[in-house]
């Protein structure tokens, strides 16, 4: 049997390097020449050859990560495949950025930061029809991964959609805390068997203590965004005030950089393929890419739009040496 042409690390360089194109196809037509020169259907063959899962992904991070410190938020994002009809893993879901209910892939993953940096830990691709997990299924996995990893994060921060009592407690038992937004009609009391919508309570700027009906005491913060739409934060760190709260909201923010980056800079929307196997490769070498545009962002102290375009900025110098598009010689 023949040596594969290609493998995980050229397709990783592909996707870090390319600036539209993000294919099989347009990675064979810029592998390197010679020899062992990659074929598109070497590339189709390589997606569907290496383990779909997130334990590589793990294994490279891993060594960078400060297990004890920092916070790990977890949230979901739709990847958009607006014109696929037969491709798998895809169905409807809500999109923030559209603001609609749109078609497309829903990656859900969990993150670790410092403030500073933003490394993916681990992912999960939404497909209750064929494995019959939902999302809450995929964040108590993922958690319980994490833990069994050696985290003790500061903090664990989610959004509403996950702020369900069995997710509240799992990270309970786990002895972490927590951080999230309650819907503005979450029963919870100031006084026992007193339930009420949480939007009915007047709560202070520093917090409120309330009891969350089927959990325990908890601490919700008020804000409201420039629109006048209140949001309710809430957490199990009774002592944390509404400076720290902000602070950790900040950084759980930082989840929504990393959606726009894998996004925008490494192609993770962009693979046409009908196999869930070569689908869930490239998104998964596509997370892989943005780590090492991450740690170029982090140690440069440069965004990842100049990581990219500094490789544009190379083949530039070099073909403006050597210009091929010239006119003919009319002496």
């Amino acid at each position: 049997m023949n040596a594969p042409k290609c493998n995980e690390y050229d397709y990783i360089n592909f996707l870090v390097a390319a600036q539209k194109v993000f294919s099989a196809s347009e990675a064979a037509r810029v592998h390197p020449e010679g020899e062992s020169g990659a074929a598109h259907d070497a590339y189709t063959r390589l997606l569907q050859r290496i383990p779909p899962d997130s334990e590589v992904l793990w294994a490279e991070v891993e060594p960078y990560i400060d297990k004890s410190m920092s916070m790990l938020v977890i949230d979901d994002t739709t990847l958009d495949k607006p014109y696929a009809s037969k491709m798998a893993l895809v169905s409807r879901h809500w999109s923030g950025k559209h603001h609609a209910v749109v078609q497309g892939i829903n990656l859900i993953s969990l993150v670790w930061t410092s403030g500073n940096r933003c490394l993916p830990c681990d992912f999960r691709l939404y497909n209750k029809v064929d494995d019959g997990q939902d999302k809450n299924d995929h964040f108590q996995t993922m958690l319980r991964q994490a833990k069994a990893r050696g985290f003790a994060p500061s903090m664990v921060a989610f959004d509403s959609w996950y702020s369900s009592l069995p997710n509240l407690k799992l990270i309970r038992d786990a002895g972490w805390d927590w951080l999230t937004r309650l819907k503005s009609n979450r029963q919870v009391s100031l006084q026992a068997g007193l339930n009420q919508a949480i939007a009915d309570i007047d709560i202070p700027t520093i917090g409120q203590v309330v009891h969350l009906r089927g959990y325990g005491f908890i601490k919700v913060f008020r804000t409201v965004d420039p629109h006048g739409n209140a949001d309710y934060w809430a957490t199990n760190r009774l002592e944390m005030t509404s400076v720290d709260r902000k602070v950790y909201a900040d950084r759980a923010w930082l989840i929504e950089d990393y959606h726009r980056a894998i996004k925008q800079f490494t192609g993770i929307q962009a693979g046409q393929f009908r196999l869930e196997v070569s689908q869930r490769n490239h998104i998964g070498l596509a997370i892989r890419a943005f780590v090492r545009l991450e740690f170029y962002r982090w140690k440069n102290r440069l965004p990842i739009f100049d990581a990219k375009l500094n490789i544009i900025r190379q083949v530039l110098r070099l073909y403006l040496a050597h210009p091929t598009l010239v006119l003919p010689s009319t002496a």
